[in-house]
């Protein structure tokens, strides 16, 4: 259609506007969308547009509406107050323009994500860019399906804010985890907060992304973790006290050995071995006691191996302290060799740089 004929029409489509008939209405809909895009506009003919369609939208159906939606969703010269009104509608109307519509600005999208219900959020979680300002309501105010959603969208940014607040709701719902590990602006120390949560994947993962970090960017990432780390942890054991007495003299005489760990280990909780262990291994791998606990009391043996290959154990003693830890598992053997496998393709500084962020929880218990 060539310019002039579509400006000609205008002021007829304009004055159809008021007509009662719903048939009518809808069809002078779906011309004036086809005038709009069509021509050639002035700024006010831009608005005369805008102000007539906002108009006649009002009064449709949803499908009309929702078909509306669709095809101005993608347009960059969309008028403004359209989009607005239909980002605003109900989901199956606002879900296009509030995925793709690069009209909506942020202010826009503020109001919706504030207002709005779950099937709003999730569509503004998934446009292709996603500001910190926005990103932050949607953690604050959806659900973990929205949640996943924006996590699982590489345009949407987060703020520091946002991403604690999105991992500490993703350690608790395991249909998060991935989508949280596999965020590559996700900051080192909120990663590995993920470690003992996740399976083994992904935890392999956290392991890989570890040895390849920027030494830079760890410290970085340290710097960040310690300013957040909590130390509510939990209350020590009766023996605490006791067994930590013991230990020092242990070390003292030199004798605290990893083949005395081993010795703590069998001998279990009723001679105070195991707090005993405990202790010994929080200070053999300079983390603190609730870590070492953790590792220990859900036989976290991949963690375990973190622990031993960053202390240069030999293989032997960490497969004994997997033995140990399996002793009430009738397949106990065969899974402590298959962790072996994985201790001998575990790299001591992938080690290394994972046990830095588990001791930012012992470094601020000191503080």
């Amino acid at each position: 259609m060539t310019e002039a004929p579509a400006l000609s029409r205008l002021p007829d489509l304009i004055a159809l506007a008021e007509e009662d008939s719903s048939e009518k209405r809808r069809a002078l809909l779906r011309e004036l969308t086809e005038h709009f895009f069509g021509s050639v506009r002035t700024p006010a003919e831009d608005r005369l547009y805008d102000a007539v369609l906002v108009k006649l939208t009002n009064d449709m159906e949803t499908a009309v509406r929702a078909e509306l939606s669709a095809r101005f969703a993608n347009a960059p010269d969309a008028p403004h107050n359209l989009i607005r009104r239909l980002a605003n509608d109900e989901a199956a109307v606002a879900g296009a323009v509030l995925a793709s519509s690069p009209v909506l600005t942020d202010e826009d999208l503020l109001g919706v994500v504030r207002s709005q219900g779950q099937d709003h959020l999730r569509a503004v979680s998934a446009r292709p860019s996603v500001s910190e300002a926005v990103s932050e309501v949607i953690v604050e105010r959806g659900d973990d399906e929205t949640l996943g959603t924006l996590l699982r969208n590489d345009g949407a940014r987060l703020s520091r804010k946002a991403s604690e607040a999105a991992v500490e709701r993703a350690k608790a719902n395991p249909d998060l985890h991935e989508a949280t590990v596999s965020r590559a602006d996700l900051s080192a120390d909120l990663l590995n907060d993920m470690y003992f949560v996740v399976e083994a994947r992904l935890r392999s993962r956290i392991l890989e992304q570890n040895a390849s970090m920027d030494p830079a960017l760890l410290e970085s990432a340290l710097a960040a973790g310690r300013a957040r780390v909590a130390t509510d942890d939990g209350a020590l054991p009766a023996d605490y006290a006791e067994c930590s007495a013991y230990v020092e003299e242990l070390r003292a005489a030199g004798q605290l050995t990893p083949q005395m760990l081993a010795r703590f280990l069998r001998s279990g909780d009723k001679t105070g071995g195991r707090t005993s262990f405990l202790i010994a291994l929080a200070q053999m791998a300079d983390i603190d006691f609730h870590t070492a606990r953790q590792i220990v009391e859900r036989r976290e043996l991949d963690a375990l191996a973190v622990v031993c290959k960053a202390a240069d154990l030999d293989r032997a003693l960490f497969l004994t302290y997997a033995v140990v830890l399996l002793n009430d598992d009738g397949d106990a053997m065969a899974k402590a060799h298959s962790y072996a496998r994985m201790y001998a393709e575990l790299t001591r500084d992938a080690a290394l740089r994972t046990l830095r962020f588990w001791r930012m929880r012992r470094g601020a218990q000191a503080a």
